[in-house]
């Protein structure tokens, strides 16, 4: 996979689509924890909030550069 794609003529690295995604991914699954009541049994949410946010955006960054 190339490191950057042209998009209407500006150069985007390709970890940029890769964050947004995270973000929406992680959005997605943290609706779903606080819906299932899983905040309320961790110490710091925050930081499983953050923690959750890079372990995604770690996974996809794996499976492209892999």
């Amino acid at each position: 996979m190339p490191r950057e794609f042209a998009f209407f003529g500006i150069l985007i690295p390709t970890l940029l689509p890769l964050f947004f995604l995270s973000i929406a991914l992680q959005a997605v699954l943290d609706a779903c924890l606080g819906w299932l009541g899983f905040y309320r049994m961790v110490w710091h949410p925050s930081l499983v909030r953050l923690c959750i946010f890079i372990a995604i955006f770690g996974a996809l960054t794996l499976s492209i550069y892999k």
